[in-house]
Order: C-alpha cells, then structure tokens, then sequence
C-alpha cells in the first residue's frame, strides 16, 4: 500500500515567536479526506557536555506545560537560515557560559512526527572553557545549572525530573560511549 497523504488544502491558524499552527486537509491513501494539525517549527539544536570529571552539564528550568522544574541539556531553538552548528556555539554560551573548540554531530531527529515538523540537531561539545563574552540570555529565560555524575543522573531520571528526548538521548550516548572530556 502507498502510505502518502495528498494535502489538498493548508489554513494557517497561528504564527508565534516559536512556533506555527497550519491545519491540513489531506487525501488519505485510500482516498478519504482527514485534517492533519501540524506545529511547524525551524529545528533545535541540544548539547552534550560532559567535564572532565564525568559530569554532565544540565540546566534546571520551568517547563510550563509540564508544570514543573526538569533538567535537561543545554539547547536552543535555530534562528530563520541559521546553521545548527552556529546555533550549537550560541546556546552553549547563553545557557551554560562555556565555548567549545569542537562540536562532535551525534544525530538529528524529529521530536514529535505525528503532528509536529521540529528537527533537533544533537552534538558533544568538546575541549570546553568558560566564556570571557557572556551573551545575553533569552527574555523570560530563567535557569540553573548542574553538573551530574552518571549515578546522580540516574536518580533525576527515576524521579521523573529528567524526562525530554534530547535528554534521554543525550544520556544514553554518554551511558554507551562512557564520554568525559578530553
């Protein structure tokens, strides 16, 4: 069976700061008509850093339609026609205050196919150092810091404090690969 959906018709619903709504009347393949909501968004880019004494860095932020606090890793959405790894070198800096000398490419995913077009880049951050040139953090960005051994991590993780893709993903390449700095 042929899995494509023919969209017939796009209504844009809502354009935001970070996110778009489109409404798509689509042709199933066999040949019913269905709406696909779809959030349209320009991609994101997470960062694993892990320091030398086999921490990872996390920041601690208010999810707001989780409710809560969680920790993830350090990450930022791409601006319109920016390369993910300019956007890698700019979060790394606004987020946690560290710069990089490489940014190893670990992979990209789409963070919700069913309804949303969201690519994440991930990369390891390495050879870092701390900034001399702090850029200014996003308005109404408030977050704090952490560096986590494994084990701690671990008992974030059973708690449910760590809870977002990026992160999980991040975590189990560091579990897989036992990175630390070099």
């Amino acid at each position: 069976m042929k899995l494509e959906e023919k969209t017939v018709r796009t209504e844009h619903i809502f354009k935001g700061k970070v996110i778009d709504l489109d409404v798509e009347t689509v042709i199933l393949p066999d040949g019913k008509k269905a709406t696909r909501e779809i959030v349209r968004h320009h991609g994101a880019v997470g960062i694993i850093c892990i320091t030398a004494d086999e921490k990872m860095i996390l920041v601690k932020q208010w999810r707001q339609p989780l409710k809560k606090a969680v920790f993830e890793i350090p990450a930022g959405k791409i601006d319109p026609g920016e390369d993910p790894l300019t956007t890698a070198a700019r979060e790394l800096n606004e987020e946690v205050r560290l710069s990089a000398q490489n940014f190893k490419y670990v992979a990209s995913f789409y963070t919700s196919p069913g309804f949303a077009d969201e690519k994440m880049f991930l990369y390891h951050a390495q050879g870092m150092t701390t900034v001399e040139k702090k850029l200014a953090r996003d308005d109404g960005e408030f977050l704090n810091i952490f560096e986590l051994s494994m084990e701690e991590v671990d008992e974030e993780l059973k708690k449910g404090m760590i809870c977002d893709s990026k992160t999980l993903m991040a975590i189990w390449y560091w579990k897989m690969n036992r990175i630390k700095e070099q």
